[in-house]
C-alpha cells in the first residue's frame, strides 16, 4: 500500500539546455509540504512536467521522474492551453474567486477539462495498487475523484482544494455544475482551508445534488464524504531559521543601509486581480493625502511576481498598476526619497527573507484568498517577535492569525487607518501579537497539515467500513431465529426510545401503545427469557410504564437497576482516574482547531472554544459529543456541552457497566442488544462475540447488524415471538 499524490504539476520544473532535461526542486509550499511523503520508498507523485515533451522522449523523462518518485501526465500545448489556461483559469478560478464576469464558459474548455481529467486517471491506473491511498490537489482535478471511483470502488481517496469554495448562488452560474459536484464527491474526504468553505461546499452539493448532508458528512448511496477544514501551513523552521543565514544577513544589512530611520511596509503577490493590489496602492495614496506627516518617513517595497501576462484581464492590471505607481511616485519623491519600490519580478527565497526579517509592517490584503501563505512566511520570519501583520478579513489565513490587524480589501479607508496603527503601535503590543500569531503558525505548519487529513482520511475509510455491518432482516433474522429456537436461557437488552417506540417532540408522549406491551407479554410468557429494558429515562417514569410487566429494568443509563419482584438500587461510582486519556484526546481536537484550548480543573477537564472560528468551535464541539460521548461515558464521565464549552466530569456507570452487572454469576446462551444511541453503543461493545447486537439506524457502530427503525425492530421481536409458538407446538 502506497500514498499516490495526484496534482496539475509535478513538484519539479524541467528545463531543457542543449538537448538535454534536467530537474529542479519546485520551492512551492506544496511540494515543501509533500516532500516527505512523495520522496519516502513507498509513494509516487503523478501530474504535468511542465512543459510539451515531444512523444519520442516521453520514455526518457519518465524513467528519470521515476527516479524522483515521480509519474508524468503528458499534456500538449493545446490541452494547457484549454483545460488549464482555459477551464481551470478563466471558469473555476474567477467564479470561485467571486469575479464571475472574468468567467467564460468555453465549450471547449469543458470538453478539454473532461478528456484531461481522464487523461490524469488513465495515468493513475498504471501505478495505482488497490490498496493505495489517493490524495488528489486541487481545482484542476475536481473530477478526477469520481472517475477514478468508478474505477477502483473501494479505493482510499482524499481530495483537497487550495482555493476558495464560492457560495452556492455564485457556483450555481457554472453551466457545468453537477459534473463538478459528482466529480468531488467521489472522495471520501474533501478538504478546504477554512470551516467557510465547507459551509459553502456542503450548502452547495445538498442543493444541486440528491444527496443529504448531516453536519460536516454528506451522505450519496450509502457512501459517506466528510468535508473538513485543514488550514494549510508552511515550514515554519525554514523561515525561521533563514535570517541567521550569511547569505541572508548579506542581503539584510544590504537592504537596511541608508534606511535605518525608514518604516518599510511589505507587499509580495502574484499578479492577479484577486490580490487586491490596485486597492491597497490607492490606501497608500490616501494614506498619503491624508497623513502628510509620513511623507518620506514610510516606503512601501512591492513586489508583484509576473503571471499570465499575457492574458488580457491580467495585461490590463499590470499596466494600471504600472500606471497608479508612476503617477503616486511621481507626485510623491524627493530626490533622496520613493514612496513606491515597485519590483515587477521574482526574486530568491534569500532576498524574500530579508525583506520579511526587516520590514516593520506586512500588508496581505487579496479582495480572497484560500489561505495566503506570505502572511505565514513574514510571521514565521520575525525572530525578535516585532512587526505588524494587516490582514484581509477575505483571505482564510485571517481565521487562525486572529492577532493581525484584520482590514476590509474593499475599504480603502479601512487600510490606510491599518496602516496608521500598524505605525503608532508600541513595540509591546507588537510582540504581544507576534508571539500569539508565532506559536500559531508553528503549531499550524505543514507537516502538521499533512499529517492531520491524511490521519483523517484513514479515520474517514476505518468509518466507512463499519458502515457495512449487514442489515438484520430476512437472512440474519433466520439466523436470530434459528438460535434463538435452540436455546432456554435468553437475556434481550432493549433500549426504549428510538428502539421499541419511535421519538417525538415532547418526550413524554413517548409511552408505550398497546402494540408494544403486547409484544413485551408475550416475550416473557417464556421462563426462558428474560427482558431488560435498558434506558436513559428517569427510574420513576420506567417504573410507571413497566413496573406492572415481568421484565428488569435499568433506568438513567445504569445509574439505577430493578429486577422483577425487588426495588430500585442505584449502582456504585466509577473510579476518576480518567484524566489523561481523556486530554490526550481532546488535543487532538485542539491541534484542528485553532483558537482552541484545554481547562484542567481539580474534578474536570473543560475544553474552550470561544475564541476558534465562528462555526468551526460548534462542528468540533459537535464532534467531540459524537465521538467522546462513547469513551467518556464507558468511564463514568458525564460529558456536558455548555456555551462554548464542554466539560468532563464524573457521574455514575454506563449502559455497558449496567449490562455487566446485570449478566454477573449468569451464563445465557442467547443475548440479543438492540439500541439507536451512542450510549448503546457501551453495550454492543461489552458483550460476549456470540451475542447478537444491533444498531437501530445505519450509523457507524459496534454492533454487528443494523435495522432502520423501531418498525423494524418490533417486526424482529415479533418473528421471535413466532418461534415460541412454533416451539410450543
Amino acid at each position: 500500500m502506497k500514498t499516490v499524490i495526484i496534482s496539475n504539476r509535478l513538484p519539479v520544473k524541467i528545463i531543457e539546455e542543449n538537448n538535454e532535461y534536467t530537474f529542479i526542486p519546485s520551492e512551492g509550499g506544496l511540494a515543501t509540504g509533500l516532500g516527505d511523503v512523495y520522496k519516502s520508498g513507498n509513494s509516487i507523485w503523478i501530474g504535468w512536467p511542465g512543459i510539451e515533451v515531444p512523444e519520442e522522449r516521453q520514455e526518457e523523462v519518465t524513467q528519470k521522474l521515476a527516479e524522483l518518485n515521480l509519474f508524468p501526465v503528458f499534456l500538449t500545448q493545446n490541452e494547457i492551453n484549454l483545460y488549464y489556461e482555459g477551464f481551470s483559469n478563466e471558469v473555476l478560478w474567477p467564479v470561485f474567486h467571486y469575479l464571475v464576469t472574468y468567467a467564460h464558459y468555453e465549450q471547449s474548455y469543458w470538453d478539454c477539462y473532461q478528456s484531461v481529467n481522464e487523461k490524469f486517471a488513465k495515468s493513475a491506473m498504471q501505478v495505482l495498487g488497490r490498496k493505495d491511498k489517493i490524495w488528489i490537489q486541487d481545482y484542476q482535478l475536481l473530477l478526477l475523484p469520481g472517475i477514478l471511483r468508478e474505477k477502483l470502488p473501494n479505493a482510499t481517496i482524499g481530495f483537497f482544494q487550495h482555493i476558495p469554495f464560492p457560495s452556492y448562488e455564485i457556483f450555481r452560474l457554472i453551466p457545468w455544475r453537477e459534473e463538478l459536484l459528482n466529480g468531488l464527491i467521489g472522495a471520501d474526504l474533501i478538504g478546504f482551508h477554512t470551516y467557510d468553505d465547507v459551509r459553502h461546499f456542503i450548502s452547495t452539493a445538498t442543493r444541486l445534488l440528491p444527496v443529504q448532508s448531516s453536519s460536516n458528512v454528506l451522505n450519496s448511496h450509502e457512501r459517506q464524504i466528510v468535508v473538513e477544514a485543514f488550514p494549510m501551513g508552511i515550514d515554519f523552521d525554514k523561515f525561521s531559521d533563514l535570517p541567521a543565514t550569511e547569505k541572508v544577513k548579506n542581503e539584510i544589512n544590504y537592504f537596511r543601509t541608508g534606511k535605518e530611520d525608514m518604516k518599510v511596509i511589505l507587499s509580495i503577490d502574484r499578479l492577479d486581480y484577486s490580490k487586491g493590489i490596485l486597492e491597497r496602492l490607492k490606501a497608500m495614496e490616501l494614506l498619503l493625502q491624508h497623513h502628510p506627516e509620513y511623507i518620506g518617513k514610510i516606503e512601501l517595497f512591492m513586489i508583484v511576481v509576473p503571471s499570465r501576462d499575457t492574458v488580457p484581464q491580467y495585461s490590463e492590471l499590470r499596466d494600471q498598476i504600472d500606471q497608479f505607481v508612476g503617477n503616486l511616485n511621481a507626485r510623491y519623491r524627493s530626490m533622496n526619497w520613493i514612496p513606491v519600490n515597485y519590483f515587477y519580478r521574482s526574486f530568491p527565497i534569500e532576498v524574500l527573507s530579508a525583506l520579511y526579517s526587516t520590514a516593520d509592517i506586512c500588508l496581505v490584503t487579496p479582495m480572497r484568498d484560500g489561505m495566503n501563505l506570505v502572511s505565514k512566511e513574514y510571521v514565521a520570519s520575525r525572530n525578535r517577535n516585532d512587526g505588524v501583520l494587516i490582514l484581509s478579513e477575505m483571505a482564510g489565513a485571517s481565521k487562525e492569525l486572529t492577532d493581525a490587524v484584520i482590514v476590509n480589501p474593499n475599504n480603502m479607508g479601512d487600510i490606510m487607518e491599518a496602516i496608521v496603527t500598524a505605525l503608532k503601535m508600541p513595540l509591546e503590543e507588537q510582540q504581544l501579537r507576534m508571539t500569539a500569531m508565532r506559536a500559531i503558525v508553528e503549531k499550524f505548519n505543514v507537516k502538521h497539515w499533512v499529517n492531520n487529513f491524511i490521519l483523517r482520511l484513514n479515520e474517514v475509510k476505518d468509518s466507512q467500513k463499519s458502515l457495512l455491518t449487514k442489515h438484520a432482516v430476512n437472512s440474519i433474522n433466520e439466523v436470530i431465529a434459528a438460535k434463538y429456537a435452540k436455546t432456554t436461557d435468553r437475556v434481550l437488552f432493549l433500549d426504549y426510545d428510538g428502539t421499541l417506540v419511535d421519538f417525538t417532540g415532547n418526550i413524554d408522549d413517548a409511552s408505550p401503545d398497546d402494540e408494544l406491551y403486547d409484544l413485551v407479554e408475550n416475550l416473557t410468557i417464556d421462563h426462558a427469557n428474560k427482558v431488560v429494558i435498558i434506558s436513559g429515562r428517569r427510574h420513576e417514569t420506567l417504573e410507571q410504564w413497566f413496573g406492572h410487566l415481568k421484565v428488569d429494568l435499568i433506568a438513567e443509563h445504569g445509574a439505577w437497576q430493578k429486577s422483577y419482584g425487588d426495588k430500585w438500587n442505584s449502582l456504585p461510582l466509577l473510579t476518576d482516574q480518567w484524566k489523561l486519556e481523556i486530554k490526550a484526546l481532546l488535543e487532538t481536537y485542539t491541534d484542528r482547531t485553532p483558537g482552541s484550548f484545554i481547562e484542567e480543573k481539580s474534578y474536570s477537564l473543560v475544553w474552550h472554544y470561544r475564541k476558534a472560528e465562528e462555526g468551526l468551535g460548534d462542528l468540533r464541539a459537535n464532534e467531540i459529543v459524537s465521538h467522546m460521548k462513547i469513551l467518556a461515558a464507558d468511564k463514568g464521565l458525564q460529558l456536558m456541552p455548555g456555551n462554548k464549552v464542554i466539560e468532563f466530569k464524573n457521574i455514575e456507570v454506563n449502559k455497558g457497566k449496567a449490562a455487566l452487572n446485570w449478566l454477573y454469576d449468569k451464563n445465557p446462551d442467547f443475548i440479543l442488544a438492540l439500541g439507536d444511541d451512542h450510549t448503546d453503543e457501551d453495550i454492543f461493545k461489552v458483550l460476549p462475540d456470540d451475542a447478537f447486537t444491533i444498531k437501530v439506524g445505519n450509523n457507524i457502530s459496534e454492533a454487528k447488524y443494523y435495522l432502520n427503525d423501531f418498525k423494524e425492530v418490533r417486526k424482529l421481536l415479533w418473528s421471535l415471538v413466532k418461534e415460541e409458538f412454533v416451539e410450543r407446538g
